[in-house]
């Protein structure tokens, strides 16, 4: 007698037993989320400082390599770095233009408050931001007076401002909590940078509660 051929079996999930996964993702993002959030604020000047850093160094490559002048700027008004051909010729052009927090989650535009001095050595005086006269055109369109520092890379590696002359400076980022405020929220995020005037050099520094040492 011929067998009849076995009918697979077919397994699957119940009902009940999808709600129990889902509840548990639900618990797990429930846990989660707030520990990726606090990782995230804690550092975000950290992530800020090197992105800023990187991008000066990739300025000052195109100086050299392309053997003429590149304007690095932090555009407050945009928030955002930009790095600018000045091409020898005007208008200059945007190369590139890259997003940064807001002011009122990490401040730059003054040296922080709380007794936080400068790297000291080298000591150089806080950047300088102020309205920008110069301009430049992005796209079709020319963008002019916003709230800027800017440094210009020549094709010898050297730093300089719109007059042409050497300048070096700290660059501190910190959370404030406030665009108005220059007091950090919190001493141990405060990140500094050193731009050396003479060679271009960039230096990291990392304040520890009572002082900066370098990385």
């Amino acid at each position: 007698m011929q067998k009849k051929p076995s009918t697979p079996s077919v397994n699957g999930f119940s009902l009940f037993e999808l709600l129990i996964v889902v509840a548990i993702l639900v618990i797990m993002s429930a846990v989660s989320i707030p520990y990726i959030y606090s990782y995230q604020a804690l550092y975000r000047s950290e992530e800020q400082t090197l992105k800023i850093m990187d991008l000066i160094r990739e300025t000052s490559q195109h100086a050299l390599n392309r053997r003429r002048t590149f304007r690095f700027e932090i555009d407050l008004t945009d928030n955002a770095v930009l790095i600018i051909d000045e091409n020898e010729a005007d208008p200059d052009i945007l190369l590139k233009s890259i997003p940064i927090e807001p002011a009122g989650v990490l401040r730059m535009q003054v040296a922080p408050s709380g007794g936080i001095g400068r790297p000291d050595p080298p000591n150089y005086p806080a950047a300088i931001f102020a309205t920008d006269s110069i301009g430049h055109v992005k796209g079709s369109e020319t963008v002019i007076n916003h709230m800027v520092w800017a440094i210009r890379f020549r094709s010898d590696g050297s730093v300089v401002n719109d007059a042409n002359l050497p300048v070096s400076a700290t660059l501190f980022v910190y959370p404030s909590g406030s665009s108005a405020s220059d007091t950090p929220t919190d001493k141990q995020q405060v990140r500094a940078m050193t731009i050396y005037g003479g060679s271009g050099a960039v230096r990291y520094w990392k304040y520890n509660g009572t002082a900066f040492s370098a990385n």
